[in-house]
């Protein structure tokens, strides 16, 4: 059976369909021995050779569904070029997967990872956008003012933010919050924060729609429950 390229990379566990895209467009790919730039290129799953960056690339038909406690210190993708720790380090090397969205190098949490291009593809879609909530120590007391106006809504890099939850759940003497919001923008908590004067000191995440962190120690992995898959696929 003939099937594009970015599909087959993504049944593969090597990336989602559109981080294929740019690893085919980059020539990271090749058929035969011959690389490939085109996107709309096919391969035979019966008998073509896919290889990306020199390694084969066989496609798994068993689907793969991880929460990882990412620590801080850590990339959020396959390889790194300043050759810094990344998730996969963390993950056996024979379960190919890749990771669902990302978190940032300085902040830890759960990371969802998958071997299933089309169920990281929906994830992604504005349409399934689900609630993550993290927990943020910042840098001293925010005001009943400042907590109205990031639970409003913050402009920042010139677009207005979705409002979302914020409380403070300790004082010790800098707060201790939780955050609540439905956009996944770079770096996004951290810019609200710091829009409100009170920057970041450190960061997790600790849900991702119904799939939460619990006690998964940092640095340590598990499968998603059938109940987490199929709640995830409703969001």
């Amino acid at each position: 059976m003939e099937i594009r390229l970015q599909k087959w990379l993504s049944q593969a566990g090597v990336a989602s369909r559109r981080k294929a895209e740019e690893l085919i467009q980059a020539g990271h790919v090749a058929v035969n021995g011959v690389i490939i730039t085109e996107l709309g290129t096919r391969a035979d799953t019966s008998k073509d050779n896919v290889t990306v960056n020199g390694q084969p690339c066989v496609i798994n038909c068993t689907k793969i569904y991880i929460a990882f406690h990412k620590p801080e210190g850590v990339v959020t993708t396959k390889s790194d070029q300043f050759n810094r720790p990344t998730v996969m380090d963390y993950i056996p090397p024979d379960i190919h997967c890749f990771p669902v969205g990302r978190l940032d190098y300085d902040t830890s949490g759960l990371l969802i990872l998958t071997n299933d291009g089309e169920f990281a593809e929906m994830l992604a879609h504005p349409r399934h956008e689900f609630f993550k909530i993290y927990i943020a120590t910042v840098k001293g007391i925010p005001s009943k003012e400042s907590l109205t106006a990031f639970r409003s809504g913050l402009t920042i890099a010139g677009k207005q933010t979705l409002p979302c939850d914020i409380e403070i759940i300790k004082k010790e003497p800098n707060a201790k919050v939780r955050i609540k919001l439905r956009e996944g923008r770079n770096r996004q908590v951290r810019k609200m924060c710091e829009a409100i004067g009170h920057p970041v000191m450190s960061l997790k995440r600790v849900e991702v729609g119904p799939v939460k962190l619990g006690g998964l120690p940092k640095g340590e992995w598990r499968y998603l429950s059938a109940t987490e898959i199929g709640l995830l696929r409703q969001v």
